[in-house]
């Protein structure tokens, strides 16, 4: 989704030098919690790739800012996730050209939160530590917070409200774009900014929202071919928002700067890949699909890989 840009990080600054956040210890502790609902859907995000400038910048800052584990490095590429499962995987391509944003690639990565608290805390976080943010966002079916990396890729901070609290029309999820409270967001919680940050238990990538050149392409491929549902489309259909088993969005697409965007350009940094778990009995229809498509896609180990209408690599990864 889009964010509100109203509220600024001077403003957060000042709910916390204020005292709205209360001192209480006992809010601090964490509640165990069984696996995100959208990552419990038969399709669903697994990680994204990206390709950036300055390896060990960007491989520090989604270390101690955003809080995932180096799970592995080496001199030209970074692995970062959490409990384990490799999220973010970072491509040093130095001579990489910058990313544009009038052309298809990523809108942002949308890091979920296991539970409300963290989101505040992570705000907390942030906010004294003076990461710059660019939105906040009340979208009804979740509570969000927007930034940009060093380089410039899209991040959202996000904690989706209770599923059954969602509403529908039919099929059609009810999304908005309001003002978030963030007063009530970070009350009573403590005020801890220690470095790095540390992503709690459950930190997964919720969701991807991408820039492309036309919405309709667009739904051809991720619903078509990929086996998502439509879940909501803005006016126009200048943005769509797709996702699998009743899930709010697990791909996001607009044209808002982007319309008429032709094949991303392989000189470019910013987004590489994405991937998708797809439970093992979709894969047959998964393939099926991809043939009657007449798709360029080719399958090694348990891993089906194909390219989307503007070049993007998309990988379906057989998941038990």
């Amino acid at each position: 989704m889009s964010s509100d840009h109203d509220l600024s990080r001077r403003a957060v600054l000042q709910f916390v030098a204020t005292g709205t956040i209360a001192m209480s210890l006992a809010t601090f502790a964490p509640s165990v919690e069984a696996a995100s609902f959208a990552v419990t859907r038969p399709i669903h995000i697994r990680s994204v790739s990206l390709k950036v400038r300055d390896l060990p910048v960007m491989t520090a800052f989604y270390n101690q800012i955003m809080g995932m584990d180096v799970l592995s490095r080496s001199e030209g590429e970074s692995a970062l996730g959490q409990d384990g499962q490799v999220l973010l995987t970072l491509k040093a391509r130095p001579a990489g050209e910058p990313d544009d944003g009038r052309s298809a690639g990523l809108f942002h990565t949308a890091f979920l939160m296991p539970d409300r608290a963290s989101l505040g805390r992570w705000l907390i976080f942030a906010a004294k530590n003076s990461v710059p943010f660019t939105g906040f966002s009340d979208h009804l079916v979740s509570e969000a917070l927007y930034l940009d990396d060093p380089e410039g890729n899209g991040i959202e901070v996000y904690a989706d409200r209770a599923p059954e609290t969602w509403r529908w029309n039919g099929d059609q999820i009810a999304m908005a774009t309001e003002r978030l409270d963030i007063d009530n967001l970070v009350a009573g919680l403590p005020g801890d900014a220690t470095m790095p940050f540390v992503a709690p238990e459950g930190f997964r990538i919720g969701h991807v929202h991408l820039r492309v050149g036309d919405t309709a392409r667009a739904e051809d491929f991720y619903v078509g071919t990929a086996g998502l549902d439509m879940m909501a489309k803005i006016g126009d259909a200048s943005a769509i928002f797709l996702a699998n088993g009743r899930y709010h969005h697990h791909v996001g697409a607009n044209v808002w700067r982007s319309r008429g965007a032709g094949l991303r350009n392989e000189a470019m940094n910013g987004l590489d890949d994405l991937a998708f778990n797809v439970s093992e009995p979709l894969m047959d229809g998964l393939r099926r699909r991809l043939i009657a498509a007449g798709s360029d896609f080719h399958e090694v180990g348990d891993t089906i890989e194909a390219l989307d209408p503007w070049g993007t690599r998309v990988k379906f990864v057989s998941a038990a």
